[in-house]
């Protein structure tokens, strides 16, 4: 953790391409989070693979999306795989500046149409050896699914983190009328930083205008020092969500 704390920052990188998929962005994208100089980067979105863009594409880069934008700037990072098809598959990435002790994705699917994980890990900050336990999540557009994948990401918190440890989890909620949040609240004790910090949720969706709070940032066990939305050039000419970065203290 550098003097300033544990800066983070959450980002639904739509694969790569502007809104409406009309131009691959990816480059444009990595140049913006390096310059946001998070820490900690909860990415959903993230394309692992896809064979059809891969030869069609001019700049399409060698690296996998992860390697692209992790290389030279995030040394540890995870990817969980969260949807399959034939071309390929996509999912969410945690990048770190901090190492992993370990990570894990776990299936939250009630549905098989609708693939979706969470992607689980432990990163310890060596200037204070402490562990913090970190969450990447994108919950489905159903109502339904979102509660059942409520009570799974419950589930695993409960059985795999001890209370007293730092937690974070962050990611595309699709929970625009704030549903899950008094449920993290009071089973799970969690904050959201937005709505501490600013008195309301963050409108990122869609990016050129916001209105909808898709994506969050809950913690606790972490003291909260800011959190913003991103809404001003570049980014919303980049992905249909607005990223959000947050900054903690120990």
């Amino acid at each position: 953790m550098n003097k300033k704390g544990l800066r983070i920052l959450t980002y639904n990188l739509h694969k790569g391409f502007n809104v409406g998929n009309r131009r691959f962005v990816l480059h444009q994208i990595r140049d913006a989070l390096i310059a946001a100089d998070a820490d900690l980067m909860f990415l959903q979105e993230m394309q692992g693979e896809h064979l059809r863009h891969e030869k069609r594409i001019v700049d399409w880069p060698v690296l996998s999306q992860l390697e692209f934008i992790a290389e030279n700037i995030w040394p540890y990072h995870a990817y969980g795989k969260n949807a399959i098809y034939s071309a390929g598959h996509h999912g969410n990435a945690i990048l770190s500046k901090h190492p992993f002790v370990h990570w894990e994705n776990i299936n939250v699917s009630p549905f098989p149409w609708a693939s979706r994980s969470l992607l689980h890990g432990v990163i310890r900050l060596p200037e204070s050896n402490q562990d913090v336990h970190i969450v990447c999540i994108h919950f489905g557009l159903m109502g339904k699914e979102r509660r059942l994948q409520i009570a799974k990401l419950s589930a695993r918190i409960d059985s795999h983190v001890p209370h007293n440890a730092p937690l974070i989890v962050a990611g595309d909620f699709n929970d625009w009328l704030g549903q899950a949040d008094r449920f993290f609240h009071d089973h799970l004790g969690l904050q959201e930083i937005f709505r501490e910090t600013h008195g309301r949720y963050a409108r990122s969706f869609p990016s050129w205008l916001p209105f909808l709070p898709m994506d969050r940032i809950y913690y606790r066990g972490l003291i909260p020092v800011s959190c913003e939305r991103l809404t001003q050039a570049p980014w919303h000419t980049l992905s249909d969500h607005a990223p959000l970065t947050a900054s903690f203290a120990l």
